[in-house]
C-alpha cells in the first residue's frame, strides 16, 4: 500500500512545524526519515498515522484519504511511537491480545497471531511476565509485537531500536528488511549505519522542509561531487608517479600523502572516474597498484551538513 504526501503543512499555533513537503512511499519500500530533534518528524508520522489533524495538504495511504478515511487507514498501520507507550501492568500475552481485539483480530486468529509475534520479536521467554517487569529492551519488543500483531500494510516505526543491545538491534534489523520486501515501512532513527544497513531510500527533513530524498549512494554522490582516491604504488620513483598520473585525462588533481611510500589522493574531474586509466597506466608502467581506495562521504557528514543551519 503506497503512500503519497502532497503539500503537507503543520501549524502549532504560529509555529510552522512541517513546511509544505511532498513524497511518496511505495510498497516493499524502507525508507529512512532522518532529521534533527524539532525537525517535523514526528509530527508528519502523527499525521500519517491519524494521530492529528494537518493545517494544510494532502495525505492518501493506498486509495484513501487521511482527512476522510481515518478508521478504514488505522486498520492498515502499525505504528510504534517513539515512547512506546504500554500498560505495563498487563502481562505480555494479555496485553498483545488486549491490542489484537482493539485492531480486529478475530478470536479465531488471535492465538496464532500472538504466538507469531511472541516468536517474531524473540518474547517467548518473557510472554507470561508483566510488561513492568521487562528491561526497556524487551518493552521495546512488545511495542513491535503491538504494532504487527493485526498484520498491517504498513509499518511507521520510530526509534524501534532503542534501549536494544547489538545483538538485539541486529535481530530487529532483519526482521524490518524482511518485513519491507512486502509492506511499505517508514523508519525514523537517529542511528545512522542502521539506515543504510536497513532502508532502501533517506529522506531528510531540517526545520520542516525535506533537505534530501535518495538512496545513501545517491546522497553521497551529491555530496562529494567529485571522486576521491586513495593509491599507494610501487615500482616509480615519486615525482615519475605523480607527473604521469596528472597527465591522465580524466584526474583534476592529484594530492601527495607520502612520496616516500607513493600514497596518493587522487581527484577525478566532475562526472569522470579515473579509475580504469590509473590500472592501465599501472600496467604499462610495470608499476605495482597496492591499494585502490575510493572515499566515500560518511552519511553522518551528510545529514550534518544539510542540518546545521
Amino acid at each position: 500500500m503506497d503512500i503519497t504526501v502532497e503539500g503537507l503543512t503543520k501549524y502549532y499555533g504560529v509555529q510552522k512545524a512541517v513546511d509544505n513537503i511532498s513524497f511518496t512511499v511505495k510498497t516493499g519500500e524502507i525508507l529512512g526519515f532522518l532529521g534533527p530533534n524539532g525537525a517535523g518528524k514526528t509530527t508528519t508520522m502523527k499525521i500519517l498515522t491519524c494521530y492529528i489533524a494537518a493545517s494544510a495538504g494532502v495525505v492518501t495511504v493506498g486509495s484513501h484519504n487521511v482527512a476522510d478515511d481515518q478508521e478504514i487507514i488505522k486498520k492498515s498501520i502499525g505504528y510504534l511511537p517513539e515512547n512506546n507507550p504500554l500498560y505495563t501492568e498487563m502481562p505480555v500475552m494479555e496485553y498483545l491480545a488486549y491490542v489484537g481485539e482493539l485492531q480486529g483480530v478475530s478470536s479465531a486468529m488471535m492465538r496464532e497471531r500472538i504466538g507469531e509475534m511472541i516468536r517474531t520479536c524473540g518474547l517467548n521467554e518473557e510472554k507470561h511476565k508483566k510488561i513492568e517487569e521487562l528491561s526497556k529492551g524487551y518493552r521495546q519488543r512488545v511495542g513491535l509485537a503491538q504494532a504487527m500483531i493485526h498484520d498491517p500494510e504498513i509499518l511507521i516505526l520510530d526509534e524501534p531500536t532503542s534501549g536494544l543491545d547489538p545483538n538485539q538491534i541486529v535481530q530487529i534489523r532483519e526482521l524490518i528488511k524482511s518485513l519491507g520486501k512486502k509492506k511499505t515501512v517508514i523508519l525514523s532513527t537517529h542511528i545512522l549505519p542502521e539506515v543504510e544497513a536497513t532502508c532502501d531510500r533517506i529522506l531528510i527533513i531540517n526545520k520542516g522542509s525535506i533537505v534530501a530524498d535518495g538512496t545513501a549512494e545517491t546522497l553521497r554522490k551529491q555530496a562529494q561531487g567529485q571522486e576521491l582516491l586513495t593509491i599507494k604504488i610501487e615500482g616509480g620513483t615519486g615525482d615519475e608517479v605523480i607527473t604521469a598520473i596528472q597527465a591522465i585525462d580524466t584526474v583534476e588533481m592529484v594530492d601527495p600523502i607520502s612520496k616516500d611510500n607513493l600514497t596518493l589522493t587522487v581527484q577525478s574531474k566532475a562526472e569522470a572516474s579515473s579509475v580504469k586509466a590509473i590500472f592501465d597506466l599501472c600496467v604499462s608502467k610495470k608499476w605495482y597498484l597496492l591499494q585502490l581506495t575510493p572515499l566515500e562521504t560518511r552519511l553522518e557528514d551528510i545529514f550534518r551538513d544539510l542540518t546545521l543551519n
